[in-house]
């Protein structure tokens, strides 16, 4: 784990919020094969895919992520979170949005479940040859 996210998990201010990302850093550095990286003010994120929208914006992102805060954690599902209904009907306590899956505490779900969600992600986004054209969270319009 490099120095900047080390600084970061030291740096927050509620023992749980520790312990539960450090457990998120180790199922998502498994998944991945990638150790962390701080992305921005409080993402730890690993891999990268490339995406390039239709209106010619592009960039690099990160394939797994989440966002630790007191009582609340996001974890980035990058090809949304309605691709998992299924599991996340098992999964225990969340909320989500299109592609945010808010858990209070890694306590309130079941660690197999969210483990399976996070490993299909990863497979799902790599097997896009790191060409992403669209925003994958979003609904298909029927």
């Amino acid at each position: 784990m490099d120095k900047s996210v080390k600084d970061y998990i030291a740096s927050l201010d509620d023992e749980q919020t520790v312990k539960d990302s450090l457990v998120l850093i180790e199922m998502m550095q498994q998944i991945s094969g990638h150790e962390p990286k701080l992305w921005n003010v409080g993402t730890i994120g690993f891999d990268t895919y490339h995406y390039k929208y239709d209106s010619g914006r592009e960039g690099d992102g990160h394939i797994l992520g989440f966002h630790p805060r007191k009582g609340k954690t996001t974890i980035y599902l990058m090809d949304g979170t309605a691709r998992y209904s299924e599991l996340l009907a098992k999964l225990g306590k969340h909320t989500t949005t299109g592609y945010c899956l808010y858990i209070k505490r890694l306590g309130d779900v079941e660690l197999p479940i969210l483990e399976q969600i996070l490993q299909k992600s990863h497979e799902y986004i790599k097997s896009q040859d790191g060409h992403i054209h669209g925003i994958l969270w979003k609904t298909a319009k029927k």
